[in-house]
């Protein structure tokens, strides 16, 4: 897990720079996807509303984070509320990274003379991209740390959790509201969060057995059987 932090993080900030800077090979890439899919999202009106549907709604930050707020008040709720103060603080961490290199960067978004959706502020990086990615990562990580060997689902709310992320990139990209690197640098900008809140949760003895950790609820569950 460090070393995904350590990685994801420094290709985010590869990747920032050369946003910044305006690589040629990159600024020629991003236009380059974002115009194919443009035509299809013009050409293709059902498919196109669909994906409105799913950025707007189902995969929105704000949906992100009301679930994410449901982890915490139940995390809360069920006495364990150092998880649960993680996940908050986590939250804002991440939404105060996205706002901050949005305004540090001030990246233009897609213009198109036929636009098929619309959005507001700077491009990079992509706030639905990290949103996604940090609430799914860390809800995902709650689950194992907690409930994973007494919850048959994991695996599969793990297989939603991807679709997920990788969904909402497509999305945003399909309709003309983001270049390709915006949603990669919300990727990885958002695992690398995510990652980080881990690795600082493990090292400051969150996986110990005590009250409120594993420990004692594999003590609970054993007591109710």
């Amino acid at each position: 897990m460090r070393f995904s932090a350590v990685v994801s993080g420094a290709l985010a900030l590869l990747l920032l720079v050369l946003v910044a800077v305006g690589w040629p090979p990159l600024l020629s890439l991003d236009r380059s996807v974002s115009e194919a899919l443009h035509e299809s999202a013009v050409a293709e009106p059902g498919f196109t509303r669909l994906n409105r549907v799913l950025t707007d709604w189902v995969w929105d930050p704000w949906t992100m984070r009301a679930l994410m707020a449901v982890a915490v008040v139940t995390l809360w709720w069920r006495g364990r509320r150092r998880p649960a103060l993680w996940l908050a603080g986590t939250s804002l961490v991440a939404a105060a990274v996205q706002q901050g290199v949005k305004a540090a960067i001030g990246r233009e978004r897609p213009s198109w003379p036929d636009p098929v959706d619309s959005a507001q502020y700077a491009a990079f990086p992509s706030g639905h991209a990290l949103t996604a990615t940090v609430t799914c990562g860390l809800l995902l990580w709650v689950l194992a740390l907690h409930w994973r060997e007494s919850w048959r689902g994991w695996s599969l709310l793990a297989v939603v959790a991807v679709v997920s992320v990788l969904g909402v990139g497509w999305t945003r990209v399909y309709l003309g509201v983001h270049w390709a690197s915006d949603v990669v640098g919300g990727w990885l900008l958002g695992w690398s969060l995510a990652a980080v809140a881990i690795v600082t949760y493990r090292r400051s003895g969150g996986n110990g057995g005590g009250e409120n950790g594993p420990g004692s609820d594999r003590r609970r569950m054993g007591e109710t059987h």
